[in-house]
């Protein structure tokens, strides 16, 4: 007796085509997840750029006090004096760079938390959307795949 072999190749095929696969769900997450990518980097940018600003701006500060404390002093208590004004002036300059900082990381946090908000929106939109149009293909191929 010769049995006859299924062919599980065709039959793969046929299933596989019943049920077609939208590819643009697919391209549409990566459009939002490259805008997401890009709308995160020019934050990070931002918040380097500044951070660099800030610690610029407080090293030129520094050395251009440190002169004050180099330079040749008539008397042993003026190389005391000068060095705690120069502590007091770097200790105030210390809370103002650190706050500016602070503001940077403050406003990186803001945006971030904007971006992750937005970006949670747009997700469960397009999830809704994608699993609308598959139930209601794979609702149209199961009243097709019984009508045969």
């Amino acid at each position: 007796m010769a049995k006859a072999t299924t062919d599980y190749t065709s039959m793969m095929k046929d299933m596989m085509g019943a049920f077609p696969v939208d590819t643009a769900a697919f391209q549409d997450a990566f459009k939002s997840q490259t805008a997401f990518a890009d709308k995160m980097s020019k934050v990070v940018l931002e918040a380097a750029e500044k951070s660099t600003e800030i610690s610029a701006g407080w090293t030129k500060a520094t050395i251009g006090k440190m002169g004050v404390v180099t330079n040749p002093k008539a008397e042993a208590a003026d190389y005391s004096k000068a060095l705690t004004d120069f502590a007091s002036t770097q200790a105030e300059m210390s809370a103002e760079s650190m706050a500016s900082f602070a503001e940077v990381a403050k406003k990186v946090q803001m945006e971030t938390v904007e971006l992750m908000m937005a970006a949670g929106k747009d997700v469960g939109e397009d999830a809704q959307k994608a699993v609308k149009k598959a139930t209601d293909e794979m609702t149209a191929a199961a009243k097709k795949a019984t009508a045969k």
